[in-house]
């Protein structure tokens, strides 16, 4: 199938051996009701498409049941991982591994959440600085008004952190940002990507003066920062939950849009280049 034939949030492209996975928030009553799990699409060519795969589905034994969000592919320690947010009723919304042999096997859940228990916590990304294993997530607005990017240090199993998360940076930090209730602020989607000059490039997502968005920051100090905020969204209308992917020798922003109305959204992938450290998208 071609890729605007499939419906699909948050999506993420994993890259192996030439081969693109695509994966992301497949469930059609995403936003409420009985969650299914996750789907998956192989491609080599980013149009063409095989599938669905199915990656992940909900057990009667698994903590949650509602709002399988935004999934994430991650190669570490000669395992696949992918992490992906969940929420139960009565249960704080949080990020949890699950691991599998292949890309697109059957993945298992980890014991538990990584993210803190007592936070509302979404779209966990992964990144490895100096050997170590991080996750960058959001503690939500819902928690703390002022939506929060968090980086904490995972353990050996990824199913916790290992000490206390720490605040990297706060929604409103952003000059783009813009409250989607006249009250709040919030983040979304982050993820790391380093530039060829050292530094290390931030995406995440909020709300813009024209809708949902995707911007960037910038640490030239590795994952614990200082992040510095762009002063305009790069992508400003309508979509975002971004991350870059390498194919072909070329970088590739993944995005989906538009952000409504339900079941309108699809991957969208954008040639971007490195410019002033930063990146822009290729016209």
């Amino acid at each position: 199938m071609k890729r605007n034939d499939i419906y699909m949030r948050d999506p993420f492209l994993f890259v192996e051996d030439g081969v693109g996975y695509l994966v992301g928030s497949t469930d059609e009553q995403c936003w409420a009701g009985e969650a299914g799990g996750f789907s998956g699409y192989r491609t080599t060519d980013l149009e063409n498409f095989e599938g669905p795969f199915e990656l992940f589905r909900r057990t009667d034994d698994f903590w949650a049941n509602e709002n399988f969000w935004a999934p994430e592919i991650h190669a570490y320690g000669g395992k696949y991982y992918m992490f992906a947010s969940f929420w139960r009723k009565g249960r704080k919304r949080a990020t949890q591994a699950l691991v599998c042999d292949t890309p697109f096997g059957k993945y298992v859940p980890k014991a538990r959440p990584f993210t803190p228990p007592e936070w509302d916590c979404l779209d966990g990304t992964f990144y490895e600085e100096d050997g170590v294993p991080y996750t960058v997530f959001c503690h939500e607005w819902t928690d703390c008004s002022d939506g929060e990017i968090c980086l904490g240090r995972l353990n050996a199993e990824f199913d916790g952190l290992v000490g206390e998360a720490q605040l990297l940076f706060r929604a409103s930090e952003a000059p783009w940002v813009r409250s989607h209730n006249g009250k709040d602020f919030i983040t979304d989607a982050p993820f790391l990507f380093p530039l060829k000059s050292g530094k290390l490039l931030m995406l995440w997502s909020s709300c813009g003066e024209k809708g949902y968005a995707l911007g960037t920051a910038v640490s030239e100090n590795g994952i614990k920062g200082p992040w510095k905020q762009s002063a305009e969204p790069l992508f400003a209308e309508d979509g975002g939950h971004g991350m870059i992917f390498r194919w072909k020798g070329k970088h590739y922003l993944s995005l989906h849009a538009p952000n409504a109305p339900h079941m309108s959204e699809r991957a969208r992938f954008c040639e971007i280049e490195e410019k002033e450290d930063t990146i822009i998208l290729k016209k």
